[in-house]
Protein backbone atom coordinates (compact mmCIF):
# COMPACT_ATOMS: atom_id res chain seq x y z
CA UNK A 1 0.00 0.00 0.00
CA UNK A 2 2.75 2.49 0.86
CA UNK A 3 4.57 1.76 -2.41
CA UNK A 4 1.40 2.39 -4.37
CA UNK A 5 0.80 5.68 -2.58
CA UNK A 6 4.40 6.80 -3.00
CA UNK A 7 4.40 5.93 -6.71
CA UNK A 8 1.13 7.76 -7.15
CA UNK A 9 2.47 10.89 -5.43
CA UNK A 10 5.72 10.84 -7.41
CA UNK A 11 3.80 10.63 -10.66
CA UNK A 12 1.43 13.46 -9.76
CA UNK A 13 3.89 15.75 -7.99
CA UNK A 14 5.15 17.42 -11.20
CA UNK A 15 1.60 18.39 -12.16
CA UNK A 16 0.97 19.88 -8.72
CA UNK A 17 4.20 21.85 -8.82
CA UNK A 18 3.94 23.09 -12.39
CA UNK A 19 3.23 26.80 -12.42
CA UNK A 20 0.24 27.67 -14.54
CA UNK A 21 -0.08 31.17 -15.84
CA UNK A 22 -3.51 32.30 -17.00
CA UNK A 23 -4.40 35.45 -18.86
CA UNK A 24 -8.12 36.10 -19.15
CA UNK A 25 -9.34 38.63 -21.69
CA UNK A 26 -12.51 40.26 -23.00
CA UNK A 27 -13.45 43.08 -25.35
CA UNK A 28 -17.24 43.48 -25.51
CA UNK A 29 -17.35 46.45 -27.93
CA UNK A 30 -15.98 46.63 -31.45
CA UNK A 31 -12.53 48.21 -31.84
CA UNK A 32 -10.53 48.93 -34.99
CA UNK A 33 -6.89 49.06 -35.99
CA UNK A 34 -5.78 50.91 -39.13
CA UNK A 35 -2.87 48.96 -40.58
CA UNK A 36 -0.82 50.12 -43.58
CA UNK A 37 1.02 46.80 -44.09
CA UNK A 38 -1.20 44.06 -45.58
CA UNK A 39 1.02 41.29 -44.21
CA UNK A 40 0.85 42.71 -40.70
CA UNK A 41 -2.93 43.06 -41.04
CA UNK A 42 -3.21 39.38 -42.00
CA UNK A 43 -1.10 38.39 -38.98
CA UNK A 44 -3.31 40.45 -36.66
CA UNK A 45 -6.46 38.92 -38.15
CA UNK A 46 -5.13 35.35 -37.74
CA UNK A 47 -4.01 36.02 -34.17
CA UNK A 48 -7.35 37.52 -33.18
CA UNK A 49 -9.22 34.62 -34.78
CA UNK A 50 -7.06 32.09 -32.91
CA UNK A 51 -7.90 33.94 -29.70
CA UNK A 52 -11.59 33.35 -30.49
CA UNK A 53 -12.48 36.92 -31.45
CA UNK A 54 -14.96 38.09 -34.06
CA UNK A 55 -12.94 39.81 -36.80
CA UNK A 56 -13.85 41.89 -39.86
CA UNK A 57 -11.29 43.13 -42.35
CA UNK A 58 -11.73 45.80 -45.03
CA UNK A 59 -9.41 47.79 -47.27
CA UNK A 60 -9.72 51.42 -48.32
CA UNK A 61 -7.65 54.57 -48.80
CA UNK A 62 -4.37 52.67 -48.85
CA UNK A 63 -4.75 50.83 -45.55
CA UNK A 64 -6.53 47.88 -43.97
CA UNK A 65 -9.12 48.28 -41.23
CA UNK A 66 -9.22 45.35 -38.82
CA UNK A 67 -12.33 45.45 -36.64
CA UNK A 68 -12.61 43.00 -33.76
CA UNK A 69 -14.37 42.15 -30.51
CA UNK A 70 -14.51 39.34 -27.99
CA UNK A 71 -17.74 39.65 -25.99
CA UNK A 72 -17.20 36.57 -23.81
CA UNK A 73 -14.36 36.13 -21.34
CA UNK A 74 -11.69 33.77 -22.70
CA UNK A 75 -8.36 32.64 -21.34
CA UNK A 76 -4.88 31.67 -22.41
CA UNK A 77 -2.89 29.06 -20.48
CA UNK A 78 0.79 29.89 -20.70
CA UNK A 79 4.00 28.20 -19.63
CA UNK A 80 5.83 31.12 -18.07
CA UNK A 81 5.24 34.34 -16.22
CA UNK A 82 7.21 36.26 -18.88
CA UNK A 83 5.06 34.82 -21.68
CA UNK A 84 1.90 35.75 -19.76
CA UNK A 85 3.11 39.34 -19.43
CA UNK A 86 3.91 39.52 -23.15
CA UNK A 87 0.38 38.39 -24.06
CA UNK A 88 -1.18 40.67 -21.47
CA UNK A 89 0.73 43.63 -22.91
CA UNK A 90 -0.33 42.74 -26.48
CA UNK A 91 -3.97 42.35 -25.47
CA UNK A 92 -3.98 45.69 -23.65
CA UNK A 93 -2.47 47.38 -26.72
CA UNK A 94 -5.55 46.13 -28.58
CA UNK A 95 -7.87 47.54 -25.84
CA UNK A 96 -8.79 44.23 -24.20
CA UNK A 97 -9.68 43.98 -20.52
CA UNK A 98 -7.24 41.50 -18.98
CA UNK A 99 -6.79 39.53 -15.78
CA UNK A 100 -3.48 37.76 -15.12
CA UNK A 101 -3.61 34.89 -12.63
CA UNK A 102 -0.85 32.66 -11.33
Amino acid sequence: MNRFLMTFLILLLPTWCAAEELVRYQLPTWKAKHVHDAGRADTIVKTLQKLGCEVKKSQHSGHVDVRYRCPKWRQLRLDSHAEAHQWEKWLKEFSFQTVHKH
